[in-house]
């Protein structure tokens, strides 16, 4: 591995090198950024992902939905459709991509969009739907085109961007010294007890500037839920009893392992790439490793982002009949940093309406 990295390095610095140049053109103003009269806040990452993204744009929405008519902007990774489309609970993930598919879901009332071109996205939510009040963009970080007027920048405690390298070396999207475009940064995935000496002592590496904010967020797994809501209870608790097939198609689903491990008595996974589209040959895999478990009590669990790719007929079929169920996650913020991360985003929100 460290020779492959040392083979890679020269591409890294070269990618790094043409990165640091774009944000410098776009910094002195040789390329425009536009910055919108109302409030926009991107939610985004210096790596290439399984920083929690998602979950801390579903906080946001949680949080706004009583205060203003929000909408979310999504490049809508992975989908068969080009250019602005309006998310409705009738398109299927390959239409939409799973996240903003997610978000419908979860959110029925929410405006969802996706858009590659943000700029045009949020022009024709404005167009649409002239009530909105903010729009969350996921995921834009790098979408230099537009300048958002608060920038969230996420980063996984396990591995900060400060100790992580260029791709294809390491997982970064851009130098770690983009992240002073951030105005708050999330330290993502914390362990739930979370001493505020390992607080400081990222922030020192961190090296936050005086106008950021350091916020320090978990993730929180809620009872877990059937894939197909006709054929299973809505929701169960799982137990000692419980032997799991787990699969995934996520950046980082160690987390996830480790949450379950403690509270079932067996667990076997199969793990799939980031956003993987399910073929029916890994139905069939997973449904061969599912029977190949023994006890009484077994279930096939998975997450809820990996859950809407479960939906075509042809899969549905196959594992319409097992005990499938996927689980939910929330985001949480360490002590007082929740009271302060939600007083910042309202504040913002209403000083810019």
């Amino acid at each position: 591995m460290k020779i492959i990295r040392f083979i890679l390095y020269p591409i890294a610095f070269l990618y790094g090198g043409l990165m640091t140049l774009r944000n410098f053109l776009y910094d002195i103003g040789f390329f425009s950024s536009k910055i919108h009269d109302f409030p926009v806040i991107s939610v985004g990452n210096l790596s290439m992902g399984g920083t929690g993204k998602s979950p801390h744009v579903e906080y946001i929405i949680r949080l706004l939905k009583r205060k203003s008519k929000i909408a979310t902007l999504s490049r809508g990774y992975g989908r068969n459709t080009t250019g602005f489309l309006e998310v409705s609970r009738n398109h299927s993930f390959l239409d939409v991509g799973d996240e903003p598919k997610v978000f419908k879901d979860n959110y029925p009332y929410l405006n969802v969009f996706v858009d590659a071109n943000r700029n045009r996205g949020i022009r024709t939510i404005r167009e649409k739907y002239p009530e909105t009040k903010c729009v969350i963009m996921d995921d834009a970080f790098q979408h230099r085109t537009i300048k958002p007027g608060l920038s969230i920048l996420l980063t996984d405690y396990s591995k900060l961007y400060i100790k992580d390298l260029m791709l294809p070396t390491g997982g970064l999207r851009e130098p770690h010294w983009g992240a002073q475009r951030a105005d708050i940064i999330v330290v993502t995935k914390c362990p739930p007890i979370f001493s505020p000496v390992d607080a400081r002592a990222i922030r020192k590496q961190l090296k936050a500037k005086p106008y950021q904010k350091v916020y320090f967020s978990y993730l929180s797994y809620n009872n877990i839920k059937p894939v197909y809501k006709n054929e299973h209870p809505k929701s169960i608790k799982l137990g000692k009893e419980s032997d799991i097939l787990l699969f995934t198609g996520i950046a980082k689903p160690s987390i996830l392992e480790y949450h379950l491990k403690d509270k079932v008595n067996s667990i076997r996974h199969l793990r799939f790439g980031d956003h993987h589209n399910f073929m029916i040959n890994d139905i069939q895999k997973i449904v061969k490793e599912f029977e190949q478990l023994k006890g009484k009590n077994k279930i096939i669990l998975t997450t809820e982002k990996d859950s809407v790719r479960l939906q075509s007929s042809g899969i549905k079929e196959i594992l319409g009949g097992k005990p499938i169920y996927f689980i939910p996650v929330q985001v949480q913020f360490h002590g007082k940093d929740k009271d302060e991360f939600d007083e910042q985003i309202l504040e913002y929100v209403a000083r810019n309406k």
